[in-house]
């Protein structure tokens, strides 16, 4: 009896990430059986840049670091990829955003083209070369698609915002902190802008809070703005008018070396659930882990004051065991999560493995997630 009792864990641990380790968490989320990268690099696409006029085989390199939606029954995934140029430095790249569009959520048809990019727009100055990284995507109760993603022009990463209707023609707002206070922040790293929802009528739609929408960004720390169009931002600055950290890594954990936003957070019974990126540094983290590898953690926020941190994950929900998971341009190993979508009763937890490739896990959905 005890060998079969044991048999039975090791089976549902090879399935499963994590086991539940908070009541107010999302999940807990399963691998697939067999489970295996769902969107890799392909040397087949190829697309003409306008920016330099040659045709590049936009994806050949890395293929990772998804956003997900859900646009007329099917899951849509806008994904990050890389053309493979020779170097290897990660960073070295040009990124432009692919899209892979799936009736079940596990078995993807890829466009052969780019949906977004950098062009000879107002933005090439802030796109060029490095390119457009690491979506971040919400809907509106109206129907808008609202883009967050970092623009890389090799000296400062951005956060920026673009917006659409059809999740393929794209109005590109800039830098949204460009502006703020004479652009204080304009010129300080940004980047993985999560913009809180919630789940209405089996639908998940950029939530408001006080009149706000909210969107927690940011690494080594997680910082806080708001918006009232989700298209101007604001930081939340305390009285001293600095950025307040509402999120920190934490010596003697797997989120030691740094933590970042990661997909939209969504609004519950319980508060806010904030499922977020946690870097490791094995001096000062968990032993076990390794320097720099990338593991899922879960936070809970108020729902009333969004900044106030009610409780926290003690241990990683998911974090790379598989091969693909630790394979690729970051072979330390990275579950980085960018897209989560409820569909068809079931969460839907998209993310990149090793800025290589995409993965998913699921979780049917339960009462008060």
């Amino acid at each position: 009896m005890k060998k079969l009792i044991s048999l039975i864990l090791i089976f549902l641990s090879f399935f499963s990430t994590q086991a539940q380790e908070k009541s107010w968490m999302l999940g807990p989320f399963l691998r697939p059986e067999s489970a295996k990268p769902i969107i890799t690099p392909q040397n087949t696409t190829n697309f003409e840049d306008p920016m330099t006029g040659r045709t590049v085989a936009w994806e050949s390199m890395a293929t990772f670091n998804p956003a997900a939606i859900v646009k007329d029954g099917k899951v849509h995934v806008l994904y990050r990829a890389e053309e493979k140029l020779g170097e290897k430095e990660i960073g070295g790249h040009t990124s432009r955003l692919g899209m892979a569009i799936s009736a079940d959520g596990f078995s993807f048809v890829r466009e052969t083209e780019p949906i977004f990019f950098p062009k000879d727009d107002n933005q090439k100055e802030f796109e060029w070369t490095g390119g457009t990284e690491d979506p971040r995507i919400v809907e509106t109760k109206e129907g808008l698609y609202v883009l967050t993603y970092t623009q890389w022009n090799r000296d400062v990463p951005r956060l920026a915002v673009a917006t659409s209707k059809d999740l393929r023609n794209w109005e590109k707002h800039g830098p949204i902190f460009k502006d703020w206070k004479d652009g204080k922040y304009h010129n300080t790293e940004s980047k993985s802008g999560a913009i809180v929802t919630e789940l209405k009528d089996g639908k998940l739609t950029a939530a408001k809070i006080d009149g706000k929408y909210w969107m927690y960004y940011g690494v080594p720390h997680v910082w806080l703005a708001t918006s009232e169009d989700l298209i101007h931002w604001q930081p939340v600055e305390n009285h001293e008018g600095n950025r307040v950290p509402v999120l920190s890594p934490r010596p003697g954990y797997f989120d030691s070396w740094l933590v970042e936003a990661g997909p939209p957070p969504v609004l519950t019974e319980d508060g806010i659930v904030v499922l977020y990126n946690a870097g490791n540094s094995q001096q000062v983290g968990v032993k076990n882990l390794g320097n720099r590898v990338y593991s899922g953690g879960q936070a809970l926020f108020s729902a009333t004051e969004p900044w106030k941190l009610l409780d926290r994950v003690q241990e990683p929900f998911i974090q790379p065991t598989l091969p693909f998971e630790k394979s690729g341009q970051y072979p330390e190993g990275t579950t980085f999560l960018e897209g989560l979508v409820y569909f068809e009763g079931t969460w839907l937890l998209y993310y990149g493995t090793a800025d290589s490739m995409v993965g998913v896990v699921s979780s049917v959905f339960k009462k008060g997630s």
